[in-house]
């Protein structure tokens, strides 16, 4: 597939003298993070989200402050870029293939309708050849009834609109599969039979319009009520063998789908010896995410190239390099929970460790859960970053790990 050879600086889209607009459509942290690299790479930006205090669009050199299917804002986004990224999985994949048919869009629409679909993203697994946990999908109460014994107990997840734990129920026995489902009104979901898990990790790729595809190695992740709360990024974090499943499992699943972009891939990490390690080979795919990742945020401190650098380079065709991790890495979700009651964080506690990066978001109001930035802690070793986190996170009020 061929793609875009948008350079850095006065180059215009046919030589007009413009200056190279990216445009993205999404304007949380990650859109603001990717703003600011394509931002010191030389490009102007533009951010498409209707919160007129969004944090891309705060930061950006333009705004445009329309829902994301609105026919007028994305003309505007035409009219104003060269090309175009997202910054979430729930962009509407119509809005992308109207945007995809005048600009070169990445993702494109079709690989991001099969990551905002469960039912699409486990059928799309299975033909890449890559291991997911024993499921069963279900969007009738026949296909409710007819649900496998082996599958409980399980976790019911809807098969849209579900991040950071959302929409998903445990479920022991039928009378609460029943029950969740009926709590869910009923929507399609799919029903995933609960596994021995030794821990969980991500790997995130990125793949140009060319076919090359580099990565990052892969990072352990520990979720607290179902949203990002550590990653721990270091040579040795997990067995070689089982990383290297992992890095091959998700470049072939951005090969299978013709994904242009950065991607993510969250795994579980099976029980080591127990049965089920045994049959799926360690490891299988949780879910994939169509654009950087909370998990990936260690390598704006830690590597010689950022994920959204990686982002910046795929839309607009540049080279794509190795990624060199530098220094091992720690980091810290920074939820709303910390400015509880009006309290502010002990930042010159914190930043007076050594090694420590601080990333706020640009929102002006903190609520439960909500992420309002990251820690990231480098250091010679990983014991060190890991030793330096836990005193960060004790000053924070953070639980341990």
């Amino acid at each position: 597939m061929s793609g875009p050879m948008l350079l850095p600086g006065v180059t215009g889209l046919n030589g007009s003298g413009q200056q190279t607009t990216l445009g993205v459509m999404g304007g949380g942290q990650l859109g603001r993070m990717f703003v600011q690299a394509a931002q010191a790479m030389g490009y102007f930006t533009v951010v498409l989200d209707p919160d007129v205090i969004s944090p891309a669009g705060l930061v950006s050199h333009y705004h445009i402050k329309t829902d994301y299917l609105d026919e007028q804002g994305l003309v505007q986004l035409m009219q104003r870029c060269a090309a175009v990224t997202t910054e979430f999985e729930n962009v509407p994949a119509p809005a992308l293939r109207t945007l995809g048919a005048v600009r070169p869009t990445a993702p494109g629409a079709d690989a991001v309708a099969v990551a905002q679909d469960r039912i699409q993203e486990k059928a799309h697994l299975a033909r890449s050849g890559v291991p997911v946990a024993p499921y069963a999908v279900i969007e009738t109460r026949a296909q409710l009834d007819g649900v496998p014994d082996n599958l409980l107990p399980g976790i019911l997840k809807t098969a849209r609109l579900g991040y950071d734990g959302k929409g998903q129920v445990r479920c022991s026995n039928r009378a609460e599969l029943v029950a969740a489902w009926d709590a869910l009104k009923g929507v399609p979901c799919v029903l995933e039979q609960m596994l021995p898990l030794a821990a969980e990790c991500s790997v995130i790729v990125a793949r140009g319009w060319d076919g090359a595809c580099v990565n990052f190695a892969p990072q352990l992740n520990l979720h607290r009520a179902g949203i990002l709360a550590v990653t721990e990024a270091y040579d040795g974090n997990m067995p070689q063998a089982l990383s290297e499943h992992a890095i091959a499992a998700s470049k072939k699943i951005a090969e299978e789908l013709g994904y242009v972009g950065v991607l993510c891939v969250e795994f579980f990490v099976l029980a080591e010896g127990s049965p089920e390690a045994i049959a799926l080979g360690g490891l299988v795919v949780n879910e994939m995410a169509p654009r950087p990742h909370n998990s990936g945020h260690y390598t704006l401190d830690a590597c010689d190239v950022s994920q959204f650098e990686l982002q910046v380079r795929t839309l607009a065709g540049l080279p794509l390099t190795q990624p060199r991790q530098h220094s091992p890495a720690v980091m810290l979700n920074l939820l709303g929970d910390l400015w509880v009651d009006g309290a502010t964080p002990a930042w010159h506690k914190v930043l007076a460790l050594p090694g420590v990066h601080l990333h706020l978001y640009g929102k002006l109001k903190a609520s439960k859960g909500r992420k309002m930035g990251h820690l990231t802690v480098t250091a010679v070793t990983p014991e060190v970053a890991r030793s330096t986190a836990l005193q960060a996170a004790t000053l924070l009020g953070i639980a341990a790990f």
